[in-house]
């Protein structure tokens, strides 16, 4: 199989957890703070793996000024565009209570909501692509950081978007956009990194880890701590061990 379809298929494979993740939310009435606690278990995944798997290699392939570059441009893109959406409505994008506008709230929201989306899949699934350029293997524990991660973002999201008054079309047809959107995003990740220098690797994974970091801060922590509140920091302690684990016993 050609490095690049593969690529692509690990990539669809991870955002497909998201649709996962969101038909649980619309046939399954899950309590809110196992959402958040779920929510909070997926950030820790995603802490340890931004930290070992994309920072730690950024730094190993191409520096650490270009790392630190790319990681500081990746939280600022990501902020930047965050806040934007939020005047249009995907503030709360994540939450799963009532804080999501409906399209009658505020005109254009659900665009917003889906952009929003793909906002926070896309820097996980390049990564994906990225792993397995010049033949290397798939990043075990970015793989399995991002796919428990998007359950609960699915999830929590989907069960917002439902009490908000949006159709079961519009929900999965998001997030099977999404899904196939971070299949795209891995194969072209793969494509264009072909021939780059360790240096434009490093800007790459730092900037993907940023985005990452900023997300993690901005969506997912305020939604898990509304609802879980103390436990937060216990279920996201526990969330970084496993992915932590995960990351050395597949070396």
């Amino acid at each position: 199989m050609p490095e690049w379809l593969e690529a692509g298929l690990w990539g669809s494979v991870a955002g497909g957890a998201l649709v996962v993740g969101a038909a649980v939310a619309w046939w399954v009435k899950v309590p809110a703070r196992w959402i958040a606690m779920i929510m909070a278990f997926g950030a820790g995944v995603l802490i340890s793996a931004l930290s070992f798997e994309l920072m730690d290699e950024a730094e190993r392939a191409g520096g650490l000024l270009p790392a630190a570059a790319g990681f500081l441009a990746g939280a600022c893109a990501y902020v930047a565009a965050n806040a934007l959406l939020a005047r249009y409505g995907a503030r709360h994008r994540k939450r799963s209570g009532d804080q999501q506008p409906s399209e009658a709230d505020v005109q254009g929201s659900g665009a917003a909501i889906a952009i929003g989306a793909l906002l926070d899949g896309v820097p996980e699934s390049v990564v994906l692509g990225l792993s397995l350029v010049g033949g290397g293997k798939i990043g075990l524990a970015v793989l399995a950081a991002v796919f428990i991660s998007n359950v609960p973002e699915g999830l929590s999201s989907a069960a917002g978007m439902k009490r908000a008054g949006r159709g079961a079309r519009y929900v999965f047809g998001i997030w099977g956009g999404i899904a196939l959107a971070s299949g795209l995003a891995a194969l072209l990740g793969n494509l264009t990194m072909q021939s780059a220098s360790p240096a434009v690797t490093a800007v790459i994974m730092g900037v993907a880890a940023g985005a990452i970091l900023a997300m993690v801060a901005d969506t997912m922590i305020p939604e898990a701590f509304e609802r879980a509140h103390t436990l937060t920091g216990l279920v996201t302690t526990i969330g970084f061990l496993a992915a932590f684990a995960v990351e050395r016993l597949a070396e």
